[in-house]
């Protein structure tokens, strides 16, 4: 069912104010997504090769899932869902069984070099402001960012000793408040010369850098896309890729000073069993540091997901060099990495089929040689 409004602009005092975007899962609910990971256990097949027979959800459930994939396209652009049986299943069952409810709501896409579908968040020593430095495998606090998909969920499996905060921003409040602060600077913000890193994630066929605007334009929704640490690193690693112009930089320090103040960001603690899904296009994220605990199996713990969404609205001309698709509903975006594998083709094309989407095989929108010429005019 489509969502009754499109995302609005909101500040952090209205989100206090409202917990609509908060939903709660029955026990019915509950249970039918460990009823759905017995059987996937006993079927036993490789996560590529699932299907939703494979994880059979009761209706009840079911309706779970779409009513938080519709609100990530609603009011708030995010949702919160509570009450997964998370602390029921071991680190291999809630995998299964995370894998087994994105077949339900669109398609997983890769996240990293290794072409990944789903990613542990979690400390392993990673360092996040070096060449190709990710934040998912550190414990630093994270810039405000999107995900290179419509939407990103988080499931928690394990919470930190303390910190691990999420921070979440309303890009559509953000963008009216530069139009109101700083129209001068809107152009900038709105211009197709950002160049932005791949962080080495890109696949083989694509130059290791792109370019994206900040604010898009001329879609029924204001879509936003910003990571500045891929940003900053496009103009650190790669000297042949123009440098940033005063008004450029300018506008990114009055967003790194806005998105963190108390009248745009508004903080959120997850619990386990807690389920985030966070639309890409219109809201920004964070993290705070944390301090894990001593034991491997009480550390911070949360799993992943990248999806494109049957829901997902209409992207800008511009976004297409990074997101492969801009039709609404369509698969695209994630990094492919440099390991897709013939079972990762065939599931993407599968799924694509079962949720409805439009679906073309990959191909990279600008190559090496085009996106020299891109460079040498600029």
């Amino acid at each position: 069912m489509a969502p009754l409004e499109f995302p609005q602009a909101w500040k952090a005092e209205d989100v206090r104010r409202d917990s609509s975007w908060i939903q709660r899962l029955t026990l019915e609910e509950a249970r039918g997504f460990s009823q759905a990971l017995s059987h996937a256990k006993q079927a036993g097949k490789p996560l590529l090769a699932m299907e939703q027979a494979d994880f059979p959800l009761p209706p009840a459930s079911r309706q779970a899932l779409q009513r938080a994939l519709d609100a990530t396209q609603g009011r708030w652009g995010m949702v919160l869902v509570k009450g997964f049986p998370t602390d029921d299943w071991s680190e291999s069952d809630m995998r299964i069984a995370y894998w087994g409810m994105s077949l339900y709501m669109g398609v997983g896409r890769t996240q990293n070099r290794a072409s990944e579908v789903i990613n542990d968040v979690r400390d392993t020593g990673g360092s996040y402001y070096v060449k190709g430095g990710r934040g998912y495998n550190t414990n630093v606090q994270l810039d405000f960012h999107q995900d290179y998909s419509d939407v990103v969920a988080l499931l928690c499996r394990r919470t930190a000793k303390s910190g691990g905060t999420s921070k979440v921003v309303s890009s559509l409040a953000l963008r009216h408040a530069m139009q109101e602060q700083r129209p001068d600077l809107m152009p900038a913000l709105q211009g197709n010369s950002w160049f932005h890193s791949f962080q080495g994630a890109q696949d083989p066929t694509q130059p290791p850098y792109y370019r994206c605007p900040i604010f898009g334009t001329g879609t029924k929704i204001s879509i936003a896309r910003t990571n500045r640490k891929d940003t900053t690193a496009a103009q650190r690693d790669f000297p042949e890729v123009p440098r940033m112009s005063a008004q450029q930089t300018e506008a990114l320090n009055i967003l790194d000073e806005l998105q963190p103040s108390n009248e745009f960001c508004y903080s959120m603690e997850l619990e386990r069993g807690d389920l985030q899904l966070l639309n890409n296009f219109v809201i920004w994220h964070s993290r705070t540091s944390f301090e894990d605990y001593d034991e491997p199996d009480q550390k911070r713990h949360l799993m992943r997901l990248w999806m494109s969404t049957p829901n997902s609205p209409e992207l800008p001309p511009q976004f297409e060099e990074f997101f492969g698709d801009t039709r609404p509903g369509s698969v695209r975006g994630g990094v492919r990495g440099g390991f897709i594998k013939p079972d990762f083709l065939e599931y993407e094309q599968r799924q694509a089929a079962a949720m409805g989407m439009a679906f073309k095989p990959f191909r990279a929108v600008v190559s090496p040689e085009e996106m020299a010429k891109i460079i040498a005019t600029s």
